[in-house]
């Protein structure tokens, strides 16, 4: 990414997934130790965190609330390359219409800076560690399949200074 940060995303949180990953994240994704929860990216990055003012916070809020609620499941893993291990939505199309509810919004805060042609919705167990590592962890979380879920909220998670903790800045209630 061509801006080293600090950054803000908006997430939703999936706690349901968290008995299942939560150890393999502490260990295989540096943004656990950090403060992120478990978690499928709606926009990252977002906003710098100083440019997050009560116009914008207001825009997202009626946004999410245009958008309703809804149930999920994460049925499987999958793979980016050999680098990344990440559990599967069973339906992507709800993520993909929130991400794109708020690019509209947000035209200048493109998905993943634009970096990719396809966004998928996914929870990233580990990133940037052996295969091995991130097989066995592959092998461990598929006997949790599938996690049962819902979204109700989108969480505002903000960063200090590049690379730094991450905090909830803001919730906002989905419809």
């Amino acid at each position: 990414m061509a801006n080293p940060g600090p950054h803000s995303g908006l997430i939703i949180e999936v706690p349901e997934a968290e008995p299942a990953v939560r150890q393999h994240r502490a260990r295989l994704d540096a943004s656990s130790p950090l403060g992120v929860p478990a978690h499928i990216t709606v926009l990252f990055p977002f906003m710098p965190p100083a440019a997050i003012d009560a116009p914008a916070l207001s825009r997202l809020e009626e946004l999410f609330a245009e958008a309703g609620r809804f149930r999920f499941q994460l049925n499987r893993t999958g793979w980016f390359g050999d680098d990344v291990l990440w559990l599967a939505p069973q339906d992507p199309g709800p993520f993909r219409a929130l991400t794109q509810q708020v690019f509209r919004a947000f035209p200048a805060f493109p998905p993943f800076e634009g970096q990719f042609e396809e966004v998928v919705p996914h929870l990233t167990i580990g990133h940037g560690h052996p295969v091995a590592d991130l097989r066995a962890a592959e092998d461990t979380v598929q006997f949790h399949l599938p996690i049962k879920a819902s979204a109700a909220a989108i969480t505002l998670m903000t960063q200090r200074s590049a690379g730094g903790h991450w905090t909830k800045a803001a919730t906002f209630l989905l419809r």
